[in-house]
């Protein structure tokens, strides 16, 4: 057997394992080492320890639990609470007015925070009580919330653009200009179809009952005021200091916990025991995705020293087909791997073997990667996976596991249309990296 055809072979064993339910990192780790040795010799070892060292000198990987600390410190001050009861209160008279409050919650949380486990499990706790006291639908209820927590994948600061950007050569900086606007067109996609429904179909969404709205606009001002000028705050502190090219988004990270951290402790809603538990949840999933990282890289090694993506390269554009033709293929098979797997393995396996045959067909890679950030979103409203869905029932157990699918399904369609419009308008993606 030839060293491509293994590589090949080792590439069927690792997804063979993964969906039998194998830990990712130990899976990819073994296979790449086994493959290796067989491959290449005891070299396949010095090649693990180079490896490993060079994604812990990676000065943007850095980034990724000061992010994640900022978001999980917001998840326990409650002031992300206190936006969304303003804006429910705000818009009470209105249609479908907690969709709108949950979407446009979710769009500034997901601005100052990149998380969406969180960001669909405070949605949950804060919209499902009042949707059902307002006899809202659940499907749409429950799709909303899920499809609103996904947009912490996609608008800076992402965790899966910081993971991608080492991963196929492009800045952080740029991909997160290229994701603000397609993350912005999908918000305003769900919003408008939300509303739509209700407009035509005024028993999903009735507008909030008098008994539940606020005596006064004063109360509803404050809260929007409390809850609005802090994540503004948190979100000039670090996508505005990245964007304007002061700073790194390490250090943007950085200068952005910094004020998290006193912002919170500001508002009177934080203790010891908060603080604790976000810092843990802070080293658990900095861990797993750092870990996640290195064994990719020591696969995505081995792979490359095989041969294998430069022979899969060459199969594929024998094919001579048109490059927006390889481009569609190469969604569709990232949106079908989405079913299964969460983001973490695509982009760290799948991105890297694609890649040659991007950069043959001269594939702009802002756009590429746009592409398939939007189109992961999908890993998170597609089952079996679906994770949103434990997220969303985990918090709100009166919704049914069935109905919470079929609501994110409707979503899961919206966002499609959303790739096919990044797909058709390149410039939604590349425009902004341009002015930079």
């Amino acid at each position: 057997m030839s060293n491509e055809i293994l590589g090949l072979a080792a590439l069927g064993v690792l997804f063979a394992a993964i969906f039998i339910g194998f830990p990712i990192a130990f899976t990819l780790a073994a296979v790449s080492l086994a493959t290796g040795f067989i491959a290449l010799g005891p070299v396949v070892f010095d090649l693990a320890v180079l490896q490993t060292y060079s994604v812990m000198r990676d000065v943007v990987l850095a980034s990724i639990p000061f992010f994640l600390f900022m978001g999980f410190l917001l998840e326990q001050s409650g002031l992300v609470e206190r936006l969304f009861r303003g804006m429910q209160q705000l818009l009470a008279g209105l249609r479908g007015s907690l969709y709108l409050a949950v979407l446009i919650t979710a769009t500034i949380f997901a601005a100052a925070t990149g998380i969406v486990g969180s960001a669909v499990t405070l949605l949950g706790v804060m919209a499902g009580p009042s949707m059902i006291r307002s006899n809202y639908d659940v499907k749409l209820s429950a799709g909303a919330i899920a499809a609103g927590g996904t947009l912490g994948i996609l608008i800076p600061p992402s965790v899966m653009l910081i993971v991608m950007g080492p991963v196929v050569g492009v800045p952080a900086t740029d991909l997160f200009a290229a994701a603000i606007l397609p993350g912005l067109l999908l918000s305003t996609i769900f919003t408008v179809w939300c509303l739509l429904r209700c407009w035509i179909n005024p028993s999903l969404g009735p507008p909030l009952p008098v008994e539940l709205r606020a005596a006064s606009l004063g109360p509803v001002l404050r809260d929007l005021v409390l809850g609005v000028a802090p994540v503004i705050v948190v979100i000039l502190s670090t996508l505005g200091v990245i964007m304007a090219g002061i700073a790194t988004p390490t250090d943007a990270g950085a200068v952005g916990c910094a004020a998290t951290f006193v912002l919170v402790f500001g508002s009177g809603r934080m203790n010891w025991a908060k603080l604790k538990r976000a810092a843990y949840q802070t080293l658990e999933v900095s861990s797993m995705i750092l870990l996640l990282v290195t064994a990719s890289n020591l696969f995505g090694a081995v792979f490359s020293r095989l041969g294998s993506p430069e022979y899969l390269a060459q199969t594929l554009i024998g094919l001579q087909l048109p490059p927006l033709v390889m481009l569609v293929l190469i969604l569709a098979l990232v949106f079908v791997l989405g079913w299964p797997l969460e983001w973490v393995p695509i982009v760290l396996i799948v991105v890297p073997i694609v890649l040659p045959i991007v950069h043959a067909a001269n594939i702009d890679l802002i756009w590429f990667c746009t592409l398939v950030a939007v189109t992961l979103q999908t890993a998170w409203l597609s089952p079996p996976v679906a994770l949103s869905a434990y997220f969303l029932k985990g918090v709100v157990p009166q919704w049914d596991l069935k109905q919470i699918y079929a609501g994110m399904m409707q979503f899961m369609i919206l966002q499609l249309v959303g790739v096919a419009v990044v797909l058709l308008f390149p410039k939604l993606a590349t425009w902004l990296p341009s002015i930079n």
